[in-house]
């Protein structure tokens, strides 16, 4: 997809990592119950975290990126340990593989959804991708300035100050989150923001079941993308005997040459997919304020959802 250039305008897009989101505040927010007895802390604590957000930083269009295929078989086709782990139920066909989810997380997110619509605040998903790749399309085809929401590094391979792309990332919590910028991933990382790709290839992840290349973390791995630029460059220098690599890094380059020539295409983010037509205007009021006014009452969402009316109001 083109990258736009951002036009001289105070419009600023907030896309948030939606399941980043919902798990932190269904682990970070005690348990609440509905009338019924739903548990609805995550319901809640999203709610409340988009008010602050948005509060905060005064987006004038907002995108729920949504997990359609939180495993796409396409990169598990690539590597088959990609977040197998968290496989519950495997299925064939087309239909995601079922993710581990608590199960009082798990009844909830029909209720996000639902509150979702009825507020009227966009939510984006593409069947065979995941958030991830959903937040990256946008990020790089925006119009206008960029805050992602997430607590995944791996989207610091979008952080582009020139094209105004940050990462507002909550690992720490959404009130204790960090703006990076490319000055902050260089200073914690040593590589620019258009190589975080590649290095977290090289250093792999256990929690996404990628192995990256054994021996090379991330203090070599940032050497050697200071030194070669890029992953085709690091693989060319390993296999050219004439070159100036040391026999430790070239050695375990050379033995990870299948994982390789894989593991960026799982890593990358898609930048490219084709949505259906969507409006990320952020609104000024619920679209359907009575199915607003149903669901505070019956999922005990009265305080979260009056709170974020009066964000959305100004």
């Amino acid at each position: 997809m083109r990258r736009l250039t951002p036009v001289a305008s105070e419009k600023r897009l907030m896309v948030l990592d939606s399941a980043s989101m919902y798990f932190r505040a269904f682990f970070g927010v005690p348990e609440v119950l509905a009338p019924d007895g739903t548990p609805v802390n995550a319901v809640r604590g999203f709610l409340d975290f988009i008010s602050r957000l948005v509060g905060d930083y005064r987006p004038t269009h907002l995108v729920c990126a949504w997990d359609n295929d939180w495993r796409p078989q396409w990169r598990v086709d690539l590597i088959p340990s990609y977040k197998w782990h968290r496989v519950v139920a495997a299925r064939p066909g087309p239909t995601p593989d079922i993710e581990e989810v608590p199960d009082p997380l798990e009844v909830q997110v029909p209720v996000i959804r639902a509150v979702l619509e009825a507020v009227g605040l966009c939510v984006v998903g593409a069947d065979g991708y995941e958030a991830d790749d959903v937040i990256g399309t946008l990020a790089t085809g925006a119009s206008m300035p960029v805050d992602v929401v997430t607590g995944d590094r791996d989207l610091f391979q979008l952080v582009d100050d020139s094209h105004g792309v940050r990462i507002l990332y909550i690992a720490r919590g959404v009130g204790n989150h960090e703006r990076v910028t490319d000055e902050v991933v260089v200073g914690k990382y040593r590589v620019l923001p258009g190589q975080y790709a590649d290095f977290a290839t090289m250093r792999g992840d256990a929690s996404d079941g990628l192995p990256g290349v054994a021996g090379i973390g991330e203090k070599t791995a940032a050497s050697l993308l200071l030194k070669y630029g890029d992953l085709t460059g690091i693989v060319a220098a390993a296999a050219d005997p004439e070159s100036d690599m040391s026999p430790g890094p070239r050695r375990r380059i050379l033995d990870a040459a299948d994982y390789l020539e894989v593991a960026p295409t799982v890593v990358a983010v898609a930048r490219d997919i084709d949505f259906a037509p969507y409006d990320a205007t952020l609104p000024a009021a619920p679209r359907h304020p009575d199915l607003v006014d149903a669901l505070a009452e019956q999922y005990n969402l009265d305080s979260p959802l009056r709170r974020l009316r009066a964000v959305l109001a100004g």
